[in-house]
């Protein structure tokens, strides 16, 4: 046993080294991508973790406590392109401390309380294009050292300490700036002077978002000439005056996008009224945007005027339910109308319109005609509204639509196959319900359509000409719809451009054969969620070009083996969530799996659902040599069944024979109670009693002869009579053979024992008397008796007195063969029927 102390002088070392070990060490990180991507998310890291490799790319150090970096911290990841160090808890920047990160394009470094920063903290990022510095207590801009980074486009200092709008200086020197977010700082006045380097950069192409700013008044003039690409001004002014006076010190801007309005959570100015809006007269704007005001005093369309000549508009979540008409000499070209609670579908007549978004109004169920010559594109999507007809060209007022979305509405009633929308390239109706598709050809006259979505429009496809006409169609998506009798029929004739198709939860069963015969081209089928038993390779093998095929969440269990090549070595397969059976039925799909997992996706996930003793089993862990062992071991029982069944047959068939060869060992040494056993038909019972018993029993010698109707037992099967007192206690067997014998079962029966009984005997046992002449047609369906007759020597019956005379006589010589002679006895006989005959 150790000594206490010598244990404790061991062990206290021991745990100092172990409690010098970096965290790193042995909490390593996720590694996303082999080389390139590492997850070290929340593993409370001090230190930047020495096991990643130099080839790193992507570092997600987001959640650790490194509180400082320091000079050249990330020297030896010369190829890191993205860097988040989120909540890291820093508070010094050292100058250098991204030295080397020549390659890196994204910095985050979101919700750090960063107190020291180095004048040269990011030197050495040469190709940095995005800086996130959200929530790091940033005061200002003027003391964030970032002049020497021209590569920037993406500015984010949200969430920040700004009290200043003040633009530093070395603003010019960030040529490739394009967005600046300053949204959520301090800053309530903005002055001239505070934009006087975006007066030196006219052509700049800044997008500039001081949302949720708590700004209190824009000097007028101070944005004049200045060009923007975007500004966004949202939930900036307590009040409405407040948003007079600061758009009043727009006055002069030129810019490509105004954004103004609130935040859903986020409302301090609740109306506005026409003096507010026509402040932006002095505005040069090409595209506005209104968003999130509850309630706007007057004509809303009479507040719009000053922005009649605008590209696009944009009225979000506004209250707009008394605007039944938009049609005053607006030159918009695009406006998109987004959950303005509409109580009626407003009548648009706008000749200049060429895109027109009418979204999540679910106040209205009925659509108004348009008036819009110029229109290409139209999105009426999640409006609930119903179609008692559609679609033509009439009901959208133009001929030059290429986009029409229609989805998440109510039932459409299809009455018209698009007629004057032949340049339809985009069509989607998902979630809507369709009417009437399967009694024409609905799509008929779209040969330039390139995308249709049908998914769930309670469609039961019955009509095999429903995509008719759709020449150039490559994507089709008609998941959660149904087909007759659970079967994809061969309904794309013609798509020979598809190369996307979506058949989910169509509740599929089978797939015809010639269902994609006319697809070549097809690069991606969905046929998960379905009812599939099998993996029907054959309804593939026409798709040359499939590249991914899901049939996941099926009840697949197996396939047929011999058309498993058909699969391209390039296709990726996803089988999981199927039932397979784990069975030496299917071992040669369970097989195929094993041979060609590289083509399946999560392989290793796909397990067993039968039998009940392997569920949950990876199916690729199947054996095939316990199938092995389960053929020997069938192979063995049918084997075994078979014999005995054989066996059994054989006894039951031969049963009176084998009766009859145990009777032969036991009789076989005694004496013969009987000289001969007769075989006759009971219609030739007559000439039986009166000639053959009469002359045989009465004659000298005397011969006994057994009969059934006078020896055989009474109570004992026939069969057993015959066997047991006939055969086996008689030398000879007679069979009279006559024409009610050859037709009697049971005189058949006889003869076929007396056969095997004459074979046991091994001696000529049988003597055969014709009674009568037989017919040779009758004869000869008795194939062995009749060979018999027709090779050996016979009695033939013959009524007359040598005929008589010479059949006697051979006979008694015939039955006198084998059986034991005394003079004595013959010649005791032959007194007694001279003394008969004298008293008679």
């Amino acid at each position: 046993m150790i000594p206490p102390r010598s244990l404790a002088g061991t062990l206290i070392p021991a745990m100092a080294f172990f409690s010098c070990l970096r965290p790193e060490s042995w909490e390593p990180c996720v590694e996303v991508e082999p080389n390139i991507t590492y997850q070290c998310m929340e593993l409370n890291f001090s230190n930047i973790p020495n096991s990643i490799p130099s080839s790193v790319k992507n570092l997600d150090l987001s959640f650790n406590p490194l509180k400082c970096i320091g000079s050249h911290s990330f020297f030896n990841f010369p190829e890191l392109e993205v860097l988040d160090l989120s909540r890291c808890e820093i508070q010094t920047i050292e100058d250098d401390a991204y030295e080397g990160l020549h390659k890196l394009s994204t910095l985050i470094l979101t919700g750090n309380p960063i107190q020291s920063l180095g004048p040269g903290a990011f030197h050495g990022l040469s190709s940095l294009k995005t800086l996130v510095a959200v929530e790091t207590k940033l005061a200002s801009l003027g003391n964030f050292p970032i002049e020497h980074l021209t590569t920037l486009e993406n500015l984010n200092v949200a969430h920040n300490l700004i009290h200043s709008f003040t633009l530093p200086e070395y603003f010019s020197n960030l040529p490739n700036l394009k967005r600046l977010d300053l949204s959520s700082n301090k800053i309530q006045n903005i002055s001239h002077k505070d934009l006087q380097v975006l007066h030196k950069l006219p052509l700049l192409n800044l997008s500039l978002d001081l949302s949720l700013n708590p700004i209190d008044f824009i000097q007028p003039d101070a944005f004049k000439e200045i060009r923007l690409h975007e500004l966004k001004l949202r939930s900036n002014f307590h009040s409405k005056n407040v948003m007079k006076t600061c758009i009043q010190g727009l006055a002069g801007l030129k810019i490509h996008r105004l954004v103004l309005g609130e935040f859903k959570n986020e409302r301090n100015v609740d109306m506005v009224d026409k003096s507010v809006l026509e402040e932006l007269c002095n505005l040069t704007i090409e595209e506005f945007r209104l968003v999130f005001i509850d309630y706007l005093s007057g004509d809303v369309i009479d507040l719009l005027n000053c922005l009649a000549n605008v590209s696009a508009m944009s009225l979000m979540s506004l209250n707009m339910k008394s605007v039944k008409e938009i049609s005053r000499g607006f030159n918009w070209q695009s406006l998109e109308l987004v959950k303005c609670q509409f109580k009626q579908f407003p009548k648009v007549m706008l000749p200049s319109l060429k895109r027109f978004t009418f979204i999540a109004n679910k106040g209205l169920t009925s659509f108004e005609e348009l008036e819009v010559p110029s229109l290409e594109h139209l999105d009426l999507s999640r409006n609930n509204l119903n179609f008692k007809s559609c679609c033509s060209h009439t009901q959208f007022g133009t001929n030059r639509l290429k986009y029409l979305d229609m989805s998440f509405n109510g039932v459409i009633t299809m009455t018209v196959n698009f007629m004057g929308l032949e340049q339809l390239e985009y069509l989607d109706f998902q979630y809507s319900t369709l009417k009437k598709t399967n009694e024409f050809s609905v799509f008929l006259s779209l040969s330039k359509l390139r995308y249709l979505d049908i998914s769930y429009t309670q469609i039961h496809v019955a009509f095999f000409g429903i995509f008719q006409g759709l020449v150039s169609l490559q994507l089709l998506k008609m998941s959660g719809n149904s087909f007759e009798d659970n079967l994809l029929p061969d309904i794309f004739t013609g798509m020979n451009n598809l190369t996307y198709l979506d058949l989910s939860e169509c509740q599929l069963e089978r797939v015809s054969e010639k269902a994609f015969d006319t697809l070549p081209k097809l690069k991606f089928l969905n046929m998960s969620h379905n009812n599939l038993f099998l993996l029907d390779e054959f309804a593939y093998k026409p798709l040359y070009s499939l590249q991914i095929l899901d049939c996941s969440f099926n009840s697949i269990k197996s396939s047929r083996v011999q058309e498993l090549q058909h699969f391209p070595s390039n296709l990726t397969i996803n089988l999981t969530q199927n039932a397979f059976a784990c069975t030496c039925e299917h071992q040669s799909f369970l097989q195929w799996m094993k041979d060609q997992r590289r083509l399946l996706v999560e392989a290793e996930k796909l397990v067993c659902a039968t039998p009940s003793d392997l569920q949950g089993m990876p199916a690729l862990s199947f054996r095939n040599d316990t199938c092995e062992i389960s053929k020997t071991i069938i192979s063995v029982s049918v084997l075994s069944v078979l014999v005995v069944s054989i066996t059994v047959f054989l006894v039951y068939k031969f049963y009176f024979h084998l009766m009859l060869l145990a009777g032969c060992r036991k009789y076989g040494r005694g004496e013969s109670t009987y000289d001969a056993f007769v075989i006759y038909s009971s219609q030739d019972e007559d000439w039986v009693r009166n000639e053959l018993v009469k002359n045989l029993e009465e004659g000298v010698p005397r011969f006994q002869l057994c009969l059934h109707y006078r020896d055989f037992i009474p109570g004992v099967a026939i069969a057993a009579n015959i066997i047991q007192e006939g055969f086996h206690k008689s030398r000879k067997v007679i069979v009279v053979v006559s024409q009610h014998f050859v037709q009697s079962r049971w005189c058949i029966f006889e003869y076929e024992i007396a056969q095997t009984w004459q074979f046991l005997g091994s001696h000529a046992g049988i003597i055969f008397i014709v009674l009568q002449k037989v017919e040779k047609s009758l004869l000869r369906q008795q194939v062995e008796l009749y060979r018999l007759l027709s090779r050996n020597t016979y009695l033939e019956w013959e009524d007359s007195v040598l005929g008589r005379h010479i059949f006697w006589r051979r006979l008694r010589k015939a039955l006198m063969n084998g059986k034991p002679w005394s003079p004595e006895a013959t010649a005791d006989e032959g007194n007694n029927q001279q003394e008969a005959a004298t008293c008679t």
